[in-house]
């Protein structure tokens, strides 16, 4: 009878480490999954950046020459009006100055508002 309880815990021992045994190999297969989910996962993450990347490229040289012409469009309205400004400048200060000094030049000697009210 001890022989057989012997054989008994032998077998007992011998099927814990074929269940240890495939218990480690389950974790290890987890473990690759999880290794090559995560390359899989980057893959696709960098293969959607250079996508995006390409639309936004894309997207930016279609609308780069409006901008560029929009850019054109302002400066040469700019450029007029400026011309405009300089010219009114050109033309009206000569009478400007004389109407100033003309101002200031001019001098009627009065009594003040509040002062007359007294007098008066």
């Amino acid at each position: 009878m001890a022989a057989q309880q012997s054989q008994g815990i032998q077998t007992l021992l011998e099927a814990e480490k074929e269940a240890a045994k495939i218990v480690q190999q389950a974790r290890q297969y987890r473990v690759q999954k999880l290794k090559d989910a995560r390359s899989e996962a980057t893959k696709e993450i960098e293969e959607y950046k250079k996508a995006k990347e390409r639309d936004f490229k894309a997207f930016e040289q279609s609308y780069a020459g409006t901008t560029s012409n929009a850019q054109t469009a302002v400066d040469n309205e700019t450029e007029i009006k400026l011309q405009a400004i300089s010219e009114s400048y050109t033309r009206s200060k000569d009478l400007v100055v004389k109407k100033l000094l003309d101002r200031v030049v001019l001098v009627k000697p009065e009594l003040h508002r509040n002062l007359k009210k007294l007098g008066a």
